[in-house]
């Protein structure tokens, strides 16, 4: 993992995303929290169209992880994710996966999303994931 921000640190205000890596990846995405991924690749447009909106929200949501995956370097993680185009946006609230999306998200959506994702019912959407699998802790 190659942290570029590092929480806590007086006077940082570098973006607070990491780089992250196969061996990395299901450890982040398991600490619990919000982590939004961004999977994206050096030579696509979208994705560096995409890149400052993502660096932004970083910056103004520092209680989340924000974490990105070269799919270049990272062909294993893509293809576990199924990754079939890029830029695609995941996003996480305590290891479950509540939004996957291909395509660029203007800023104003993103941070809509964001909010969004901040203010999911877990307990209610861990009791709906329950009642689809069939599980007796279910509601």
């Amino acid at each position: 993992m190659i942290p570029i921000y590092r929480p806590g640190f007086p006077g940082n205000n570098q973006m607070a995303i990491t780089n992250v890596t196969s061996s990395e990846f299901e450890g982040l995405i398991a600490k619990g929290g919000i982590t939004f991924v961004d999977f994206w690749a050096a030579w696509c447009g979208p994705c560096r169209a995409f890149a400052p909106i993502f660096e932004r929200a970083s910056e103004r949501f520092p209680e989340i992880n924000f974490a990105k995956v070269d799919t270049d370097a990272e062909q294993e993680i893509a293809a576990a994710a199924k990754i079939s185009a890029i830029p695609t946006l995941m996003a996480f609230r305590d290891g479950i996966l509540v939004y996957r999306q291909p395509g660029a998200v203007p800023q104003a959506a993103f941070e809509e999303l964001i909010q969004a994702v901040k203010n999911l019912d877990m307990d209610a959407l861990r009791s709906e994931i329950a009642k689809e699998e069939g599980r007796p802790d279910a509601e």
